[in-house]
């Protein structure tokens, strides 16, 4: 079905670009096969102005005109479809280059080929080579987690999907009903952002935390898609990055590297254990049961309270 409707949208926009006139309807319906097996005028009728709305929605421009006769017709001009000279300097192919190495799977590496033949056609600098090496170090978004690819096609279609997700401190993964809006790499983790049906709100997932397959949804988006989506921000601040407090744990001597990574301030206790100065934002006693025995939280009390009530739900499964 989806190849059938390309097909037929392909030969639509191939007419209308093609034509020094406007056509009507009835010789767009003649010209393109698949408007010739519809079964009535009105299934012609809904199918062609659904395929013009398509075809305007992915930026082509139809023209509406109306001759002597009151016959309206319909048509595309070449001079208002055409893209304006590209130019690229040596710094911007340059970078073009780089964000085209940057993907690694086959799937977005064909893409990112393609696209630099096309612009290497549309003007790109003969003296700049997009695939040269820049430097010692060569930039790479690893993407090791099944979960991407659908989830990417996902975003891209604005289909919803279900998977089953595990939280750091659940035992056992839960069904997740989303609305995919991004994704994202932060910290070499991938991220996804969307609106959690079940939830109400906006979430992020952790994308090594999917487990199974991903499926999907045929029915659309029920939440506006935000303009903006600041997944890294959102990650930034779960995971304790911004932060306005402090936060004082004990720490078993020779663990928790990460957290000793982030401490403003250390003391040897002795005894095999230390007191951490870290600091404290939201998502911060997520991260601290993951230290399991390794770490006690002695102050704020809040702190406390919530990263024991994790640890009981973790225990009870």
């Amino acid at each position: 079905m989806a190849i059938a409707k390309a097909e037929r949208l392909m030969n639509l926009a191939l007419c209308l670009l093609g034509t020094r006139r406007p056509l009507s309807k009835r010789e767009l319906r003649e010209s393109i096969e698949a408007y010739l097996e519809a079964g009535s005028d009105d299934s012609f009728n809904r199918m062609f102005e659904r395929d013009k709305d398509d075809l305007r929605e992915l930026g082509l421009v139809i023209e509406t005109v109306e001759n002597l006769d009151g016959e309206v017709g319909y048509l595309a001009r070449r001079d208002s479809n055409r893209l304006p000279p590209i130019t690229l300097d040596a710094e911007e192919a340059a970078a073009l280059g780089l964000a085209a190495k940057v993907w690694q799977q086959a799937r977005l590496a064909g893409a990112a080929s393609g696209a630099l033949q096309k612009l290497r056609a549309a003007g790109l600098p003969e003296d700049v080579d997009p695939y040269e090496a820049h430097g010692a170090l060569e930039p790479r978004i690893p993407v090791h987690e099944a979960a991407f690819e659908p989830l990417m096609l996902a975003c891209r279609d604005r289909r919803p999907v279900l998977f089953d997700y595990r939280k750091a401190t659940a035992a056992h993964p839960e069904p997740r009903h989303v609305e995919p809006w991004a994704l994202e790499c932060w910290r070499g983790h991938w991220y996804l952002a969307g609106w959690d049906r079940d939830r109400g709100a906006e979430r992020v997932f952790r994308l090594s935390r999917i487990t199974g397959k991903v499926r999907s949804r045929g029915t659309g988006f029920t939440a506006p898609v935000p303009d903006v989506v600041t997944v890294r921000e959102t990650v930034a601040s779960w995971a304790g990055e911004i932060a306005d407090r402090s936060a004082l744990i004990r720490l078993r001597s020779g663990s928790g590297y990460p957290l000793r990574a982030k401490a403003t301030a250390v003391r040897e206790l002795g005894d095999g254990w230390d007191e951490l100065e870290i600091p404290y934002g939201h998502g911060l006693d997520a991260w601290l049961v993951e230290f399991g025995p390794d770490v006690l939280v002695l102050e704020p009390a809040e702190l406390r309270a919530d990263v024991v009530d994790r640890l009981r739900a973790v225990a009870k499964g």
